[in-house]
């Protein structure tokens, strides 16, 4: 049975039932709330045949950093591939394909392929801008949204989401003003949108408005803290703006409380963990017993091989927690998959390994070599993917490592980065002293 659903996109293998399930968890993953995959499970039940259900829960599962989570997408893509699928349908499980063959840039090609033909594909438009993101690629955050407008209105669902990408790619081109005032436009259509409260922590963040920024995510905080997917992650924008302000305790309150409160391991909610305590260190706070809980829970990522961001910020965990026999363990892991002909290789080799050695070089006091590494990352490492204000934590450690070396006098190291040596053996391994 072939439907149409509210964009007018052609689906099959639907009932009326099953497509006003799809469009509620299809409404939820746009919004950034949770209840996707519930109403996704309603939808095959009512409908076993149903495509775009089962494309719907792979897209889920492939917009990650987890490689567990990624891998487990084959089963859903193999349910639906041998399913009478039209056009459309058949390019969502190229792409989807693609991406589980560790090929983002053939996915994202794809997906631009459907955008051009139906521009209204609002699934593929929220794949396509995530993994934008994800590869840290300005110019499609940029130009892919703003490409697609004219075909929206504020009467189709979702217009809201649209906005708010829209208002990201401003932001991370440094289009502040711009990106603010979408932001708030989408944010009229849907004040309970957690994706554009989050544009505009971002704004303020990039725009240097820590009291602004406070005021917003606390005034808005049962908007984009209840029953959605970036609550943690918008506890960690607040952090930094206590931290901006030179409140450490309260940052580390709003890790205690809130962005390590029950220990999560996914693997999202580490990166925003690693990424907060490293910058206490940088401020000057104790960060006391915290790290060595956070490198256990990274421990398991070690061998991942499968996103360099990830992998910087396991480092972060791992030399602040002053576990060096761990740091080398994932420096020796990144040497060897920095020689694969995969993408993680190639970013390993070009930005994942010589950050990773620049922080252990940081932690072990070795400020010469960390800024020598740290300084020589090509221009294009905003490739790691990750927004701006989450990569600013290799700029925050660069300054802080040309301070203390020019300020030798005045070096005051953190328990967490005690002063050794370093130096890299004959196998290309850099190691501790």
């Amino acid at each position: 049975m072939s439907l149409v659903d509210a964009r007018e996109c052609h689906i099959s293998g639907a009932t009326p039932a099953a497509l006003d399930a799809y469009e509620r968890a299809l409404a939820a993953f746009q919004g950034w709330r949770v209840g996707t995959e519930v109403q996704i499970e309603l939808a095959l039940r009512e409908a076993p045949d149903f495509v775009m259900a089962y494309v719907l829960q792979a897209w889920l599962l492939t917009c990650s950093r987890d490689l567990q989570r990624v891998q487990s997408a084959r089963a859903w893509l193999a349910r639906a591939i041998n399913l009478p699928g039209n056009e459309r349908e058949q390019g969502h499980l190229a792409a989807l394909s693609a991406v589980l063959n560790d090929d983002l840039d053939r996915c994202k090609a794809l997906l631009g392929d459907l955008l051009r033909e139906q521009p209204r594909d609002a699934l593929a438009l929220q794949v396509a801008h995530v993994f934008d993101y994800l590869t840290g690629d300005s110019a499609c955050l940029a130009n892919r949204v703003p490409s697609v407008l004219p075909a929206w209105s504020h009467d189709l669902p979702g217009y809201h989401a649209v906005l708010a990408m829209h208002a990201f790619g401003l932001e991370e081109n440094g289009e502040y003003a711009r990106a603010e005032e979408v932001a708030l436009a989408a944010l009229e259509l849907n004040p309970l949108d957690a994706r554009a409260h989050h544009v505009m922590a971002h704004v303020f963040e990039m725009s240097e408005r820590p009291d602004e920024g406070i005021r917003w995510l606390n005034a808005n905080a049962a908007s984009w803290s209840i029953d959605t997917v970036v609550a943690t992650h918008c506890w960690w924008h607040l952090a930094l703006f206590h931290l901006a302000k030179g409140q450490i305790d309260e940052a580390l309150g709003l890790y205690d409380r809130r962005i390590r409160a029950g220990f999560s391991n996914e693997v999202a909610d580490l990166i925003d963990a690693a990424a907060l305590l490293w910058r206490v260190d940088l401020a000057g706070g104790e960060s006391g017993s915290r790290w060595e809980e956070l490198a256990a829970a990274w421990a398991p990522h070690i061998d991942d091989a499968y996103c360099s961001f990830t992998d910087i910020h396991a480092m972060l965990a791992f030399v602040g927690a002053g576990d060096w026999d761990t740091a080398q363990r994932l420096e020796r892991s990144l040497v060897i998959n920095s020689s694969q002909p995969t993408r993680h290789g190639r970013t390993t080799r070009l930005l994942g390994l010589p950050a990773g050695r620049a922080l252990i070089a940081y932690g072990q006091g070795d400020d010469s070599l960390a800024i020598t590494l740290l300084a020589s990352l090509p221009p294009f490492a905003h490739r790691l993917g990750g927004s701006h204000a989450q990569r600013d934590v290799l700029h925050l450690t660069l300054a802080h490592a040309v301070d203390r070396f020019r300020r030798p006098a005045c070096r005051v190291y953190a328990t967490a980065f005690p002063l050794t040596s370093v130096r890299i053996n004959k196998s290309g391994t850099l190691i501790a002293a």
